[in-house]
């Protein structure tokens, strides 16, 4: 048995510097997973992670600041209206989120994630921010992950004290959500304007997503320029109208993230999945999410009574990985080439 020419030459244009073309990302997602040829796809996007992070994971902690019916109904997420997982409106206070983002940051966290729904008040975002800010050490890296917004919203996010945003657009963008694509890709341009980093990922992946439509995804990621991008599967809510699909296999998906790794190059550093889990980490990913507070994938109100993980946990997956973990602020979001 050898490996098949047409793929080895996708891996040597990776490792020679160059970009995959849609049709090769395709081919590539068409590999049989069982084969002598996901392995070297898994391979390969292992040594070039390790390769461009210096063999250093990253753990980030996202703080889930509200819940609520959310009217944007996406059909893969417990805050949806329609999903009615959650029927009343809950916030946590400042002094919750400040404890939790000071535990975070004891524990070793890399960057602290601020999390809401979509339809948030974006000015008590920022004032929220900007109070935790002030408690945080100054070297502790913020990012925001929050509905959509125009360059002077991204200049105020900037001003707060916040580094980048983690924006994608998501499997389903416009078909499984009531938001237009295009709302999100301006996001991102403004984002981007107003000197922010962007990381993506290619998500939320589920068995009924064609290669064609993940290739799309990983493309669009791609042409943010991000400093991170990666792959992550869909967490079905009960009842919900994707519930019936099922859920990809921790090595579906983490033949993904191999690929996403391909497709993004050897200079972008970081490559997540989610959530946390050793296959990952073994196929091209050096990035996990510790979570607090509310979780768009989660029935529990309070995720770490629930699906969340702490930032200890996935510092251990990573070290039964081999992983050196990172210590101090995020390199991952400190890469200004970015931009």
């Amino acid at each position: 048995m050898r490996i098949s020419v047409d793929i080895q030459d996708m891996v040597d244009k990776v490792l020679d510097g160059c970009f995959l073309t849609r049709d090769e990302i395709v081919r590539l997602l068409k590999t049989p997973p069982r084969s002598m040829e996901a392995g070297l796809i898994m391979t390969v996007a292992n040594t070039i992670t390790w390769a461009a992070s210096k063999g250093k994971a990253e753990v980030h902690a996202q703080i889930g600041l509200n819940l609520s019916p959310c009217p944007n109904n996406c059909s893969f997420c417990a805050f949806s209206a329609q999903n009615k997982v959650f029927t009343e409106r809950k916030e946590l206070r400042v002094e919750e989120i400040i404890q939790l983002a000071l535990k975070a940051e004891a524990d070793g966290t890399n960057a602290i994630f601020f999390m809401t729904t979509h339809d948030y008040p974006f000015g008590k975002y920022v004032e929220t921010s900007k109070e935790v800010r002030e408690k945080l050490r100054p070297e502790t890296v913020m990012i925001a992950n929050i509905g959509d917004f125009g360059y002077g919203e991204a200049k105020q996010l900037k001003d707060a004290g916040y580094i980048g945003i983690y924006h994608a657009v998501r499997m389903g963008e416009g078909r499984d959500t009531q938001i237009d694509p295009q709302v999100r890709l301006h996001t991102i341009r403004a984002a981007r304007e107003a000197g922010l980093l962007i990381g993506t990922c290619v998500e939320p992946i589920g068995p009924e997503h064609s290669i064609e439509e993940i290739t799309g995804k990983i493309v669009i990621g791609r042409d943010m320029k991000p400093c991170f991008s990666g792959a992550m599967r869909r967490i079905n809510i009960p009842g919900s109208a994707l519930d019936g699909h099922g859920m990809i296999s921790e090595y579906r998906l983490a033949f993904l993230v191999a690929v996403v790794r391909l497709a993004m190059g050897r200079e972008v550093i970081g490559n997540c999945t989610h959530e946390p889990n050793l296959l990952g980490a073994t196929t091209g990913a050096n990035l996990f999410w510790a979570e607090a507070g509310t979780n768009p994938r989660d029935t529990e109100a309070e995720t770490s009574k629930g699906r969340g993980m702490g930032v200890k946990s996935c510092m251990e997956l990573f070290r039964q990985a081999d992983f050196d973990i990172l210590r101090g602020p995020s390199v991952i979001y400190g890469e200004r080439h970015y931009l």
